[in-house]
């Protein structure tokens, strides 16, 4: 009786862990990342996702989490299929989850790019990134997500590493939120500027004027490559085909312009894990300027955390150079 049940858990476990080619797929989770409230995602994000589940002819659900990291961890355990996510994000998703970028969006224009931003009220002293270097001390930040590209990883590098601003020592106060909430944060001056990119603003511009118009952009990015979709790379061959045959096609139909004009978005084209590496450079840039920052750490661990550093970029600028 013992080896039986014995041979039923291991049984079980294994099913827990075989790859989704072995199991059968019955419906595909679709994870979102949490740049507005869930119910404007839900808003924006369902009439696709309802065209999807039609076209591809498997139900498609919207799977939400109260943070980038939960869709993350989410796809690592088979809750979630395929996601939406930032470029950042995507590296972890990558790396941690299985995932594999296989869509790009583009931008309402067609462009393959957007740009992150730092916004304040209208009537804010602050007119440039020198403003925010010389008040600093007195100034409350609206940081983004920290797996969030355009709310942290290109503006905390872009606008303040290469200002020497400190966000965590130097600012009066940091509040993270999603882009949405640092928005409205900033129009109701709850805070002083605040972490964005283009597109979310354009977003409030359409869905809440009267606060979009309170806004003012003081700095802009270098541009982003347009946010990857990612799916997990042990989906069926057949499931693969059809989601991507559907993203890649969609925007045919006046409904579908319709929804993706409501997604901000012009629709999607093909890419892959390439377009992940600048951001991945990106990070190590900046973790290998911290380390050499860090006064409470030795000159020998600061040395071999940069020699490391310093190897995992030459690796990259390899595969950056052999990638054009």
């Amino acid at each position: 009786m013992l080896r039986k049940l014995l041979s039923a858990i291991a049984a079980v476990a294994l099913l827990a862990c075989a790859p989704l080619h072995a199991q059968s797929l019955n419906e595909i989770n679709f994870g979102i990342i949490s740049t507005e409230s869930q119910t404007n995602l839900k808003q924006s994000w369902g009439p696709v996702l309802e065209d999807m589940s039609k076209r591809i002819g498997m139900p498609v659900k919207a799977f939400f989490a109260s943070d980038y990291n939960g869709i993350i961890e989410a796809q690592r355990f088979n809750k979630v299929h395929v996601a939406w996510y930032g470029n950042q994000s995507a590296i972890d998703a990558v790396d941690r989850a299985s995932g594999e970028v296989f869509v790009q969006t583009l931008a309402a224009g067609g462009a393959a790019g957007y740009w992150s931003l730092l916004v304040v009220h209208k009537d804010s002293p602050l007119q440039s990134i020198d403003d925010v270097k010389k008040m600093k001390a007195d100034l409350r930040l609206g940081f983004g997500d920290p797996k969030s590209t355009s709310g942290t990883l290109v503006p905390g590098y872009y606008a303040f590493q290469q200002n020497g601003i400190d966000p965590a020592r130097d600012f009066k106060a940091v509040i993270r939120s999603n882009h949405e909430t640092n928005l409205l944060a900033v129009a109701t001056r709850q805070v002083d500027l605040a972490t964005n990119n283009n597109e979310s603003l354009d977003r409030l511009r359409a869905t809440q004027p009267q606060r979009a118009a309170l806004l003012r952009e003081i700095w802009r990015s270098p541009l982003i490559a347009s946010d990857p979709l990612v799916w997990r790379k042990d989906l069926p061959e057949n499931v693969k085909r059809a989601v991507r045959d559907f993203f890649v096609a969609y925007g045919n139909t006046d409904s579908d312009k319709t929804n993706l004009k409501n997604l901000g978005l012009g629709g999607f084209k093909v890419s892959s894990d390439q377009q992940l590496l600048p951001y991945r450079q990106l990070r190590l840039v900046s973790e290998k300027n911290r380390v050499m920052a860090d006064a409470n750490m030795s000159e020998v661990d600061k040395k071999a955390k940069v020699t490391e550093i310093d190897r995992k970029l030459a690796e990259l600028n390899t595969l950056m150079a052999s990638a054009k």
